[in-house]
């Protein structure tokens, strides 16, 4: 009797282990509806922005050809004219429970810090989410700046972008480094997800590649555009805008990665803890219908002893 007594104990504890795994489900489903429309509405900002972008740098290389001079792009696209010191910007979570999630980020920010260090390279790294900084640290402590927590915990924020791409400025503009890529999730579905390395700093409009699929064409004769105060310095403010984006996209994704990640995690425990109560009922079902026969023989043996 006591290993029914045992099974009944574990089979309350699985279903109560369920019930949490099944409301956290629907929780990651419902903040994962949510991560899809503003990836959906930012999307928009952004491909506005690089198409802008994209069109003054058109028309700032047809005059350079027709005039047969060399424009001095601004410093964020130009660069610092060297590439010896990376700062790699690693998106994860801050909470676990999202199945290898921030397992599979961590791997590809390795690789990548690991192909740097190979090329003689100084990398810094800057965490965005706990989870990174937990895993990374146990082979690139040295290498880790900060450590960002609590990005999009109610929901992204373009200030939360803006928080982080500022400090970068920074660096960049007092020659701190001069490079800066994104390893991030890139959300496709809540069952798909593939991990990116980009580069955003300098900033190469060109190489985006919502421009490289929107490359824009000469306008229609008698057609123009103009551009006020000038189309450099339209560029220069669309630039840092570019990179903010850049960096919020980096976030949005990143959120709605986690949220399809967890909600598939907890799926997969609910299934499981299920599978793992029907066949503990039909373990203790079947002990349970040993033992009664075991008494029911006794009793039938006593009987005709007597």
């Amino acid at each position: 009797m006591a290993g029914l007594k045992e099974l009944r104990t574990r089979i309350e504890t699985i279903k109560s282990t369920e019930k949490i795994t099944s409301a956290m489900k629907m929780v990651a489903a419902a903040r994962l509806r949510r991560s899809q429309g503003l990836i959906g509405k930012s999307s928009f900002y952004s491909h506005n922005i690089l198409a802008s972008a994209n069109r003054v740098i058109y028309e700032l290389k047809q005059e350079e050809q027709a005039k047969g001079v060399q424009m001095i792009y601004p410093r964020l696209m130009r660069g610092t004219g060297k590439s010896d010191t990376w700062l790699l910007l690693v998106f994860t979570s801050d909470r676990g429970l999202c199945g290898s999630y921030n397992a599979n980020v961590a791997k590809v920010a390795a690789k990548r810090i690991d192909e740097l260090t190979a090329e003689g390279k100084n990398v810094k790294i800057i965490c965005v989410g706990k989870k990174g900084k937990d895993i990374l640290r146990r082979r690139y402590a040295g290498l880790i700046l900060d450590t960002i927590e609590g990005v999009a915990k109610k929901g992204a924020k373009y200030y939360e972008a803006t928080d982080i791409a500022c400090p970068v400025l920074s660096m960049f503009d007092k020659g701190e480094i001069d490079v800066c890529e994104v390893i991030a999730s890139r959300f496709r579905s809540a069952i798909n997800r593939e991990i990116r390395v980009e580069q955003i700093l300098p900033v190469k409009v060109e190489e985006y590649e919502y421009n490289k699929l929107h490359a824009p064409v000469n306008v229609v004769k008698g057609a123009f555009y103009d551009y006020e105060p000038g189309k450099m310095q339209i560029l220069e403010g669309l630039l840092p805008l570019i990179f903010k984006s850049s960096i919020f996209q980096a976030i949005v994704h990143s959120q709605a990665s986690e949220h399809g990640a967890r909600m598939t995690s907890m799926d997969n425990a609910t299934r499981n803890a299920k599978d793992m109560i029907s066949r503990l009922t039909l373990k203790y079902n079947r002990i349970r219908q040993t033992a009664i026969t075991t008494e029911l023989i006794e009793i039938i043996a006593g009987a005709e002893a007597l």
